[in-house]
């Protein structure tokens, strides 16, 4: 129970960093559908899903690598050094060789009008795969602070420049010029749009590398191809795994403009509207995530012990990670009527795809932490295995799915698709894990809570269809407390069993 303990502290950190900073970033999105229409929005939604691939490529598993050879080899920083070579290599290689094709790079994502936009977010992605080696680096050396403190800043440099950019600058023109023509007219001014966005991502970008320095200058710097070649054994399985994962993730943003070519300004304007709705769901994302940053450096940290304990912690973790998305799943669908005011009511016609982007993620979520049998059995060509199945359900459904639907609605294809091959993924995961790595899940109680989430969750839109609003919250309010107290019977919460048992009496 220590474990699991110490991997709540964590999560609880790293989700200071993950989501707060996402929810601030989130709040964004606002000021974007506000000024911009959706299929100028489209295009931001769709390069930012070509720059998720870019950056699992770039980082080709070595994070992963890293925490495994970390906690393995003799000498841990010789393994981070020797990481930092490699990635920063390649992140160099990869700025070069963008700059050099930067015109057929953006013909071949359909934005031959926009290179400087293609070439802005691919720098911004190289500076960012470097960067994730000294953050694995603070997570090994459990400086949790420090990570999350260095993350909220990067989201903060990033706001605030968003803010200049797109409400500050427009505004100084017209009052006082002169603080910023001198950078604000050469670049286009309001005319060069969208392009803000990404200037301002790439600005925030390098200050946080600035702030790394500590990481990269206090170390002494080794380099061990024979390590590299081990590590690189290790984890190019995973860079399958990663791109397949992530093109999974992004698929209906990357496959809809090639499915409606001809119908361009449809197309993007469909991405937008799935890209804004897909923001209310990112909360369930960022659980994910936060849970992510703890969970890879605790399993491998549990990896050097023996015993029962040990599996009894992974349950322990899958377990509480379905009751805390359930109750996320369940607070975000309560009060999505709220909820849906972040995003401008010409993006509200998606809002359909919540449900099913929160059970979707959901899964992935369950999916991830299943993950660990063939990351600690070193089977992580399982990993690859999964995920090529899961793109291959992905890329399929989708064709599927967003033609048979078609313009304008066809974005919803896209969200079933992502709930299906998430679904029969994490399926296949489980069965195959319980022959190589056998655990003892608790899968009736995890069944239980499932069910007992689905029956709050219809009750909850059966009251918001016949009661006022106010006494809808109330009520939604008051499932979501029961949903709790239930759950703390059952787990045996120490400060809340006796109040709970109480009440059952």
């Amino acid at each position: 129970m220590a474990g699991i303990k110490s991997l709540a502290k964590d999560t609880a950190v790293y989700g200071l960093s993950s989501i707060v900073g996402r929810f601030l970033n989130w709040c964004l999105v606002p000021l974007y559908v506000w000024i911009f229409p959706t299929e100028e929005y489209g295009i931001v939604s769709y390069l930012y899903s070509f720059t998720a691939v870019a950056l699992v490529i770039l980082n080709y598993g070595m994070e992963t690598g890293y925490f495994r050879f970390a906690n393995k080899e003799p000498d841990p920083e010789k393994v981070y050094s020797t990481s930092l070579f490699s990635v920063g290599t390649t992140s160099l290689l990869f700025i070069l060789i963008l700059t050099f094709l930067i015109r057929p790079v953006s013909s071949a994502i359909l934005l031959p009008r926009h290179p400087l936009y293609v070439w802005l977010l691919g720098v911004t992605v190289a500076i960012d795969a470097f960067s994730n080696i000294p953050f694995a680096y603070l997570r090994y050396r459990n400086k949790a602070f420090r990570f999350a403190g260095i993350k909220l800043l990067n989201v903060g440099i990033n706001i605030s420049l968003n803010l200049l950019f797109l409400l500050g600058c427009p505004a100084l023109m017209k009052s006082a010029p002169s603080l910023v023509s001198w950078f604000y007219t050469p670049l286009g001014g309001a005319s060069f749009g969208i392009g803000w966005i990404f200037l301002a991502n790439i600005i925030s970008s390098v200050a946080i590398l600035l702030m790394l320095l500590p990481e990269l200058t206090g170390i002494r710097w080794r380099f061990d191809a024979t390590l590299l070649r081990k590590m690189l054994r290790y984890s190019w399985p995973l860079l399958i795994l990663g791109v397949a994962g992530i093109l999974s993730q992004n698929m209906g943003q990357i496959i809809i403009p090639y499915l409606f070519t001809g119908h361009e300004e449809e197309a993007r304007s469909m991405v937008g509207i799935y890209g804004a709705n897909i923001k209310i769901a990112i909360v369930m994302v960022m659980f994910t995530q936060a849970f992510r940053y703890a969970y890879e450096p605790f399993i491998f940290a549990r990896a050097k012990g023996e015993g029962e304990d040990r599996r009894q912690a992974y349950c322990d973790a899958m377990k509480y990670f379905v009751i805390f998305g359930l109750f996320i799943f369940l607070g975000v669908m309560y009060f999505l009527p709220v909820l849906k005011y972040f995003v401008s009511p010409a993006y509200w016609p998606g809002l359909r795809i919540v449900p099913i982007m929160m059970a979707a993620e959901l899964c992935f979520g369950v999916f991830f932490n299943l993950s660990l049998w063939y990351k600690l059995t070193d089977r992580t060509q399982w990993g690859m295995y999964l995920s090529l199945i899961c793109f291959l359900l992905m890329f399929g459904l989708n064709v599927w799915f967003v033609r048979a639907i078609g313009i304008p609605n066809g974005y919803i294809g896209s969200a079933l698709a992502a709930l299906v091959s998430y679904f029969l993924v994490m399926l296949l995961s489980y069965f195959v894990g319980r022959h190589y790595y056998p655990l003892p899940y608790e899968t009736g109680r995890m069944g239980l809570y499932l069910l007992l989430a689905a029956i709050l969750y219809a009750l909850g839109e059966w009251i918001g269809n016949i009661a006022p609003m106010w006494a809808v919250y109330t009520l939604r309010s008051l499932l979501l407390g029961i949903y709790l107290l239930i759950v703390a019977r059952f787990e045996n919460v120490p400060l809340l069993t006796p109040l709970v048992r109480r009440l059952f009496r």
